[in-house]
């Protein structure tokens, strides 16, 4: 009888440049080898887990999240997420350990170990020689909750590893289970997984050497296959770990900020007043009658569908830039919104002409509001380090934006993998035109001088291929912030932007909305900082 299996230990392409996979890939697979749960744990981070679950959504397979970590002085731990406090307590630990280090990087010690992570199960990931210090510290800090994970991986002696690990769990009384430091979904994806660690330690495949995994178990195996390599206890221990995990991201919710409503009054009260003082600026001979049925019809809408902090945040923005005298104009589908224009946030006068409020927000699309605001180019830190300051950076961050492979960048960094000279990747990279899409033609490699029938070129276009659309980095959103009520930090994990006095969360603007959480655009407009520099020079005549 073949068992069931839970996978606990699973890297995708958003460990950068290590993972060989997409979530989606490894979702899928985990379903077609019939996995009971799959664990999602890339290296200190959750970058990947809202596609992860978007994937998982309508399978039968339980997603873990989980992470990752590599202890600057002790050992590599794997902790798994089992409520949304075990959660909320991962993403912490999470940021902490970003935010001790440069953007790209982090560290984590164990002093940063500690009773907060109740909620969450550890495995103990063992090197080629385990230290006892090491085992000694983990099972005091996990001793009900911690795992010692045996992963088999067709070295040269599994057995004797898998033996020396048995005596180890028996003697500092931590129970074994099976995982397998998953890199890909498929075994294919291996020299996928070989160019990527190339790039990431800037040294060409031929080498590389032991940097280098020796073979392509790391990738998600038949639980039959799996069977004939562990122990039965080992897997069964699986499902033991995978069942006490509960969590899932639709339990994450988002808080407005509080403190833009004064005490005693409801967000829609507030928002009323501040609308109808507005109105009466706008409107100094009196409200037209279908701007007050539009008004009026809009606040029912936003009350229904709870947005009305989301409009006090916006509107406490604008008001800051303009007692700063920093010029700011909104834009887009909130145009289309008579609220709008009597906050001042956009200057579409639905007295005037025909606006359609179901443009900027609608019940049956069932989407968060989405106002773009622009602010002088040069003036736009000011606005951004008011929120900061107003909100804390710990309830204030910017939002990440994933950077992608694209066909040029792609060409570059295999190239260089499979040790073309600079040189040759640049007259590679600049042979790709936009219009060519996401392919590497034939065509465009005779033009830059190389034989596409040559295996190397031929390999190269292949990962090419394959590279395209991974992640490579996260960076920073032109200006979208999201502010909660709480610690940030303990609904997303927080990290250190490349710019001074910036940070990001580690999640996209399409993740945000996978979830329903919302953000606040805080744009830069070069138009409005020419404009502001008009009017000084023509005041000043």
């Amino acid at each position: 009888m073949v068992p069931d299996y839970a996978e606990l230990h699973c890297l995708s392409n958003f460990s950068f440049l290590r993972g060989a996979s997409h979530p989606a890939e490894l979702i899928d697979r985990a379903v077609a080898l019939n996995y009971r749960a799959i664990a999602i744990t890339d290296e200190c981070s959750v970058s990947g887990v809202v596609r992860a679950h978007e994937a998982a959504r309508d399978t039968p397979i339980k997603l873990i999240i989980g992470s990752e970590f590599q202890l600057a002085d002790g050992p590599k731990i794997v902790l798994l997420a089992t409520t949304l406090t075990g959660y909320s307590n991962l993403s912490e630990l999470i940021t902490t350990a970003r935010r001790a280090a440069k953007k790209g990087s982090y560290r984590i010690c164990k002093k940063d170990f500690g009773d907060c992570l109740d909620d969450c199960l550890a495995l103990f990931i063992p090197s080629a020689e385990p230290q006892q210090k090491d085992l000694e510290w983990f099972h005091e800090i996990f001793h009900d909750r911690g795992w010692l994970a045996v992963e088999l991986l067709r070295g040269p002696d599994d057995l004797a590893q898998l033996e020396n690990l048995q005596q180890l769990g028996k003697h500092f009384g931590i129970p074994l289970v099976a995982s397998g430091d998953v890199h890909m979904h498929v075994r294919q994806r291996k020299p996928v997984q070989d160019v990527v660690t190339a790039i990431r330690l800037g040294i060409p495949v031929g080498q590389l050497g032991r940097a280098l995994y020796p073979n392509s178990e790391r990738h998600l195996r038949s639980i039959g296959r799996l069977a004939k390599i562990y122990p039965p206890a080992l897997l069964l221990e699986t499902l033991t770990i995978a069942e006490r995990c509960h969590f899932s991201l639709d339990e994450l919710r988002y808080e407005y900020p509080e403190e833009l409503v004064p005490a005693g009054v409801t967000a829609i009260t507030h928002l009323k007043k501040l609308t109808a003082v507005g109105a009466a600026q706008r409107y100094p001979n009196g409200v037209p009658e279908n701007v007050v049925s539009l008004v009026d019809r809009e606040l029912k809408l936003i009350e229904e569908l709870g947005f009305e902090p989301y409009f006090l945040t916006v509107h406490d923005i604008v008001r800051f830039a303009r007692s700063q005298h920093i010029l700011c104009q909104g834009r887009g589908s909130a145009a289309n919104s008579a609220l709008c224009y009597c906050l001042g946030i956009t200057e579409v006068d639905p007295g005037r002409m025909q606006v359609l409020f179901e443009r900027f927000i609608s019940k049956e699309r069932n989407e968060p509001p989405d106002i773009d605001v622009d602010f002088e180019h040069q003036r736009r830190e000011e606005v951004m380090q008011y929120i900061y300051k107003k909100f804390g950076r710990d309830r204030a961050a910017l939002t990440a934006t994933l950077i992608t492979y694209r066909p040029k960048s792609a060409l570059r960094d295999v190239g260089k993998a499979l040790g073309l000279t600079l040189d040759q990747t640049d007259r590679l990279a600049k042979s790709m035109a936009w219009w060519d899409g996401k392919q590497v033609k034939e065509d465009r490699l005779r033009e830059a001088g190389f034989d596409p029938n040559n295996p190397v070129i031929r390999q190269l276009a292949e990962l090419t291929h394959e590279l395209i659309g991974f992640p490579r980095h996260l960076s920073q959103h032109t200006g979208g912030f999201v502010i909660d009520n709480r610690k940030l930090s303990r609904l997303v994990p927080i990290e250190n932007a490349a710019m001074a006095d910036r940070t990001v969360i580690q999640w996209d603007k399409d993740d945000l909305d996978a979830l329903g959480l919302l953000k606040v655009d805080v744009l830069a407009l070069g138009m409005l900082s020419a404009i502001r520099r008009s009017i000084d020079l023509i005041n000043d005549f």
